[in-house]
């Protein structure tokens, strides 16, 4: 699967559950179905740390997602201080 979200990674908490956590919702808010979000998230969960982190990478474009990503509401408190 090709399709990406609008997220960057960068500065959020590096534990593996919440930066899965962070993937799904910004996923489910750009219109991913469940299924597509459960391909990705098995695929970041059937190796390390480190594939997780290429797996999200690859899914993940950095690209403006300051605009569309509401770092101050996110369930984990993840605050962004360059906004």
């Amino acid at each position: 699967m090709n399709k990406k979200i609008k997220l960057d990674l960068v500065g959020l908490d590096g534990n593996a559950f919440a930066l899965m956590g962070a993937f799904q919702k910004q996923a489910r808010r750009e219109g991913w179905t469940q299924d597509e979000v459960k391909i990705v998230l098995d695929k970041c969960t059937s190796g390390d740390y480190d594939n997780l982190i290429i797996t999200l990478l690859d899914h993940c474009d950095a690209e403006d997602s300051f605009d569309e990503y509401d770092y101050d509401n996110y369930d984990n408190e993840v605050y962004n201080d360059e906004l």
